[in-house]
C-alpha cells in the first residue's frame, strides 16, 4: 500500500523519533518488508540538504502496544536504497 501510495504518512515528534505505520496484522512478511523499504526509503528522501551526519541513528519496529525489536539501522537504510 506505501508503495504505491503517492505519499507517506508519519509523524515526527519533539525528540526526532518518527511513527509510522506499516501495516496490519493481516499482511504477509513481504508486504511488511515491501512497506517498511518503502517508507524508509521515503523518510531518507525527505531529508533536508541542511541535515548533517547521521540521519537514522537506530529503528525499532513494534505492534502497537507490543514490545520493540530493534533493526540494524545501516542495513536497513541499504535495503531501502
Amino acid at each position: 500500500e506505501i508503495k504505491g501510495a503517492t505519499r507517506v504518512e508519519y509523524r515526527a515528534d519533539k525528540a526526532g523519533i518518527v511513527h509510522m505505520s506499516i501495516g496490519k496484522v493481516s499482511f504477509t512478511d513481504g508486504q511488511l518488508l515491501e512497506n517498511f523499504k518503502a517508507g524508509l526509503g521515503a523518510l531518507i528522501k525527505a531529508k533536508p540538504a541542511t541535515a548533517k551526519g547521521k540521519y537514522v541513528r537506530s529503528i525499532t519496529v513494534s505492534a502497537t502496544m507490543g514490545p520493540g525489536i530493534a533493526v540494524d539501522a545501516n542495513t536497513a537504510s541499504k535495503l531501502a536504497a
